[in-house]
């Protein structure tokens, strides 16, 4: 599966929240892990409704 995140959306994002914190670059790996998850999960969701896409019930 591709990369999820835009490192520095993500970033920008944090900044926005707190302009002092700081990202270590395990956490953006952590992150697309939790994405990759959720996203299975939906599509699994999905699935078992007999649908083809994703709708935001499905998060």
């Amino acid at each position: 599966m591709a990369e999820m995140i835009v490192k520095s959306k993500v970033k920008e994002a944090i900044k926005a929240i707190d302009p002092e914190m700081r990202v270590n670059p395990e956490f953006y790996e952590a992150l697309e892990a939790e994405i990759k998850t959720l996203v299975e999960k939906a599509v699994k969701r999905a699935k078992d409704e007999g649908k083809k896409t994703l709708y935001p019930r499905h998060v």
